[in-house]
């Protein structure tokens, strides 16, 4: 069994090379028996349009019965279904096997226990289980449930529109968003251009991730050719979001966190929001600004979770388009929500969804650079870049290294997921961003020489 598919958020490799059929059935005895250690016994397991992932569940599915638990089958679903499963109905934890955003021949695991998004210590728990090969024994039952409907119809009663009706560009990617995104918006009455929204495993269209600019030009195209008042993407499991305003500009996940955030804070002042350490320095100020609490915190879907539980959040986003609202829901990421709450902002105003955010201060900005380093080398050099930087600027070491500069930041950073340092930067003016991604990236490259 190759070790590396146990990450820092889920589980997850290349499906017959990493994920073999022998690998997925120790998978599942040893995903059953630490659910029966923790005193969960009853598992809801959910699947996307994956070619390999029906064969997964049922190997799944043989695995925790044979170590005790009972399985609720949800069928082809979102992961936020998944979520939401766990979130109402009497289970003790549940399983998403997807492949979220990576190529068609990915597939992975997302665990819950309770209401928990396992990473870290956890799932390396579950790799010990199963490198010992010491399972529990026992005899489960399975048993499907339809749950979409019920889904569809929580998600429209949290949703409060205004009079105004919007034409909106869905871009499914031929992921699972489409299959919630489609029905609900239709339902609260929006009229849907339409691009992509039927799962297909092999992503024929483009791949389903927007966070890359070329994802999102034919939703881009799309909201210009038929006058749209917004794009809406999905990516592969529909737990992240990319928004596209009227002219086809794309709203990042941070500019998106703007517009969300001063909707609820008007609601609920003194808020906390949490944003992850790679947000624009004009979300957290705007946060602040508007009468909220910001939290500047670390970047991956189960510790801002962790994170939104311990400190009672309203919401929290990510740049890669995870948005987790508290206020209405259950603090869970599920674009088809967010979509719905961007939805909703927009049919109680005339204003496009540019006008909402023209105050925002100009600001320059690089999209996420991403630099091949080992392993076993990339914290230690994370740890030198703060220590080497905190002689001069003042360096928030949260997660990575956000180095603070008069007219800017740069953001060095380990991946938690693949062997590269991911490094961003922001200022007032294209020459001062300039001058401190060189500075940092200077240090960057010595470093990796070095080491």
């Amino acid at each position: 069994m190759n070790q590396n598919i146990f990450r820092e958020y889920d589980i997850r490799g290349i499906v017959a090379q990493d994920l073999t059929d022998e690998t997925v059935a120790v998978l599942g005895k040893a995903i059953g028996t630490f659910f029966n250690q923790n005193g969960a016994k009853r598992i809801a397991v959910g699947y996307d349009a994956r070619e390999s992932s029906p064969r997964f569940r049922d190997l799944l599915v043989k695995g925790f019965n044979e170590t005790g638990c009972d399985v609720v089958l949800i069928g082809r679903v979102p992961t936020p279904v998944l979520y939401h499963t766990v979130y109402t109905r009497s289970v003790d934890g549940g399983v998403m096997i997807t492949g979220s955003h990576n190529p068609p021949d990915h597939n992975g695991f997302k665990i819950c226990l309770g209401k928990s998004t396992l990473f870290g210590s956890q799932i390396q728990e579950i790799k010990e289980i199963a490198v010992s090969g010491e399972f529990s024994s026992g005899a489960g039952t399975s048993e499907n449930l339809e749950v979409l409907a019920d889904y569809e119809a929580d998600i429209l009663s949290k949703i409060n529109l205004g009079g105004r009706r919007l034409k909106v560009v869905v871009d499914g990617g031929n992921g699972m968003g489409g299959v919630t995104g489609v029905p609900v918006y239709e339902r609260l009455g929006f009229e849907l251009v339409k691009l992509f929204t039927e799962p297909d495993s092999n992503f024929p269209n483009h791949h389903p991730d927007p966070t890359v600019i070329e994802n999102m030009q034919d939703a881009i195209r799309a909201v210009k050719e038929s006058d749209a008042d917004l794009g809406i993407a999905f990516d592969g499991d529909g737990d992240r979001i990319g928004v596209i305003d009227e002219n086809g500009k794309i709203i990042w996940g941070d500019e998106l966190m703007v517009l969300l955030a001063r909707e609820i804070l008007k609601e609920k002042p003194n808020s906390t929001i949490i944003a992850e350490v790679k947000c624009s320095q004009k979300l957290f100020d705007d946060i602040a600004k508007n009468g909220g609490t910001p939290l500047m915190w670390k970047a991956g879907h189960s510790l801002i979770k962790a994170k939104m539980k311990e400190t009672g959040a309203a919401l929290a986003g990510e740049m890669s388009g995870h948005i987790f609202f508290a206020d209405r829901f259950y603090g869970f990421d599920d674009a088809t929500y967010a979509g719905a709450r961007v939805l909703e902002i927009l049919s109680k105003t005339d204003k496009t969804l540019s006008e909402l955010l023209s105050d925002l201060p100009e600001s320059c900005s690089t999209p996420e650079l991403r630099v091949d380093c080992d392993d076993e080398k990339k914290f230690e050099i994370v740890r030198q870049i703060a220590e080497e930087f905190a002689r001069t600027n003042e360096v928030i070491t949260t997660d990575g290294a956000r180095i603070l500069f008069e007219n800017g930041w740069g953001l060095v950073r380990a991946s938690n997921t693949q062997a590269i340092l991911v490094l961003r930067f922001e200022a007032n003016s294209e020459e001062n961003l300039r001058d401190i991604q060189k500075s940092i990236e200077a240090k960057v490259s010595e470093l990796i020489a070095e080491v």
